[in-house]
């Protein structure tokens, strides 16, 4: 994935075991777009935000396949980040949740 940062970053989550994370080890989630890497996962936190970040750590989620009756789908394939900032860093963003 080239070019824009903000294509990076789709949406925090806020799920209840980023909040205990966030909590414990100052790391935040975040949805991020498929063909992104750690390194643009951290070039946009660091810009968008204005946080440093001390590392990331990136999960590639497989949707699952749902049926409803005899009709078999599945849910579309997913990316998640979570991203640790540096000592002494916090996100505004969270506080006010």
């Amino acid at each position: 994935m080239r070019g824009d940062l903000h294509q990076v970053l789709i949406q925090p989550l806020l799920t209840e075991k980023i909040t205990a994370l966030r909590e414990q080890s100052n790391t935040v989630g975040f949805l991020v777009h498929p063909g992104a890497n750690k390194v643009q996962i951290r070039q946009a936190v660091e810009s968008l935000l204005k946080v440093k970040v001390a590392k990331v750590n990136v999960v590639n989620i497989r949707g699952k396949v749902k049926r409803m009756g005899r009709f078999v789908g599945r849910r579309s394939d997913w990316k998640k980040a979570f991203v640790t900032l540096r000592e002494g860093e916090k996100l505004e963003l969270f506080e006010s949740v």
